[in-house]
């Protein structure tokens, strides 16, 4: 089959998976979510034209977010379900293109736009259409550069996708949202080749990826309150026991409520950990702590996990057969043959079967040594504190604040960002997020004058509150925030983290370190010009960035 994948950073031989994926993607599913990206942009075709007619269709909208998150990498790997989910996008597409008839927008340009592919009957005729629509194809007619450029705004398309629908979960949606995402759709199944006006789609998605992360902050935040420092324990205790992995609040919640008074023990893993720092979900008392670390562990540690595992997004793991018959799946995450919680129409989930599991399993048999780690530094809690901590770099006992966080991943390489953490020197102050954190947030860093020199800031997407503690420390020194003394340290893996970045570079942010290694998908030219612009840079050592970054 051909195969050509590499969206993720850990793509083969850092240039794209061609045979596998390092993921554990197989060609099949590969091609099924090619095939289903093309279908998002014919749909996207159709709604855009709709909407500038002023017609507009909330299952249409709703859908774009879905089957771009599909395909967002560790989420989905089941072919039969992409398969499904491509079923589906040929019904939404023809639901599209009525509107757009009906509003009198249906011209030949348009419909040439779209490229209609009717989708095969079976799933080996599905296949064999998305190899039509590869990126290798794409790479041969545009070259590295303008493919590059089409599938970052692609890959930033796909990570606004999952922060946008868990808003939209929580009931936080916005029209122009929608818009954006159809008129960007729109502009790729044009086959752009324009580099300058490529970037700067590229630099939009950014900007438009600032209000979704502060959209789905207003959707957490609302239903489940501000997070507060917390001591979070992260040793098991005594008990039955559901490991509750992924990125989504509500799935959290919901569980939380169905667990009440069963004696069952529920603890977060990898990106779920800032929860506990929610009120409206460290309320339960049976919510004790989290358990293991990033989401390339998880192997190894659900196969030691003595109770059933719940994965709410995407960094799904293929399954040891030792534990699949207690892991489940739920929301847009599958994996062939794992047990599927499905939504109801009301949106709520049914988790006995979750539940069921963690009953018959034997949970821990005794409570662990108990150590402890101190989450929760979202923006209110250090907004709150903003005055402290100003006095603190005035009177230089902090002298440098490092941000040093983003994605982890097995990748060889990713040790760097322990050691850079470990060699921060004591006058300055980490902020960390994401899973990266796992590299070091059980170390001790201390504090200065009572404020941590560690704070968490929570999840990918709380980047967000990173950005909005730079804009208030830029505020309160008067200067902007590359004239702060602070210093981005990133770690990639996913589109998750790719709009992110994205994000940061719309807002002007500069001389930001970046790996373990580039995006394969980031041609040489483009690359450059992103270092002479941005100042964006590969890391080095700890010891070379160090010296660089403080002189």
């Amino acid at each position: 089959m051909n195969m050509f994948c590499y969206q993720c950073e850990q793509t083969a031989q850092g240039s794209g998976c061609t045979a596998h994926g390092v993921c554990g993607k197989d060609p099949e599913t590969a091609s099924l979510q090619d095939l289903l990206v093309h279908m998002a942009k014919s749909i996207s075709v159709y709604a855009h034209a709709a909407r500038q007619a002023g017609e507009k269709d909330e299952d249409v909208d709703r859908f774009i977010l879905e089957a771009l998150f599909t395909t967002v990498t560790n989420v989905n790997f089941d072919p039969r379900r992409v398969a499904s989910v491509i079923g589906r996008a040929a019904e939404v597409r023809d639901r599209a293109r009525g509107l757009c008839e009906a509003a009198g927008a249906l011209d030949p340009a348009v419909v040439e736009r779209a490229q209609d592919t009717t989708p095969a009957d079976d799933i080996d005729g599905m296949i064999d259409q998305g190899e039509s629509v590869t990126i290798q194809n794409r790479i041969n007619e545009f070259g590295d550069d303008v493919a590059g450029l089409q599938e970052l705004i692609t890959y930033g398309l796909k990570g606004m996708a999952s922060y946008a629908d868990h808003a939209r979960l929580l009931g936080v949606e916005e029209d122009g949202v929608y818009d954006f995402f159809h008129r960007a759709l729109d502009y790729l199944a044009g086959r752009p080749s324009d580099v300058d006006e490529l970037t700067g789609m590229v630099l939009k998605v950014g900007e438009v990826n600032l209000r979704v992360m502060e959209m789905l902050d207003e959707a957490n935040t609302g239903a489940y309150g501000h997070p507060e420092p917390t001591q979070v324990r992260v040793t098991p205790v005594e008990g039955k026991a559901i490991c509750v992995s992924g990125h989504d609040l509500k799935d959290l919640g919901m569980l939380l409520e169905q667990t009440k008074g069963t004696g069952i023990k529920v603890y977060t893993h990898g990106e779920m950990l800032p929860c506990l720092a929610y009120p409206e979900l460290k309320k339960y008392d049976h919510l004790v702590g989290n358990y293991g670390g990033a989401w390339q562990d998880q192997r190894r540690e659900f196969d030691e996990f003595p109770g059933a595992i719940l994965m709410t997004t995407n960094c799904i793991q293929k399954p040891k057969h030792s534990y699949r018959d207690r892991i489940f799946t739920t929301g847009l995450v599958a994996w062939p043959e794992v047990t599927h919680i499905p939504e109801d129409e009301d949106g709520s989930k049914d988790f006995s079967p979750v539940i069921e599991a963690a009953q018959n399993a034997p949970g821990f048999a005794e409570d662990a040594e108990d150590h402890q780690i101190t989450i929760g530094f979202a923006r209110n809690a250090v907004m709150e504190n903003a005055g402290t901590v100003v006095d603190a770099v005035k009177s230089g006992a902090i002298r440098h604040f490092f941000l040093i966080g983003g994605c982890d991943g097995a990748k060889p390489g990713r040790n760097y960002y322990t050691e850079m953490a470990k060699s921060v020197p004591e006058d300055c102050v980490i902020l960390t997020l994401a899973c990266g954190k796992y590299r070091f947030n059980k170390l001790s860093f201390g504090d200065i004058g009572g404020i941590p020199r560690l704070l968490d800031c929570g999840q990918c997407n709380d980047a967000y509150s990173a950005i909005r503690i730079a804009q208030a420390l830029a505020d309160a020194f008067d200067c902007g925030v590359n004239d702060l003394p602070l210093s981005m340290i990133l770690s990639w893996y996913e589109q998750k983290a790719v709009c992110i970045l994205l994000t940061l570079l719309h807002l002007g942010i500069r001389d930001m370190r970046l790996g373990p290694s580039l995006p394969a998908f980031v041609g040489p030219n483009v690359l450059q010009v992103l270092g002479d612009k941005f100042g964006l840079k590969p890391i080095s050592t700890p010891e070379e960035d160090l010296k660089a970054i403080l002189g």
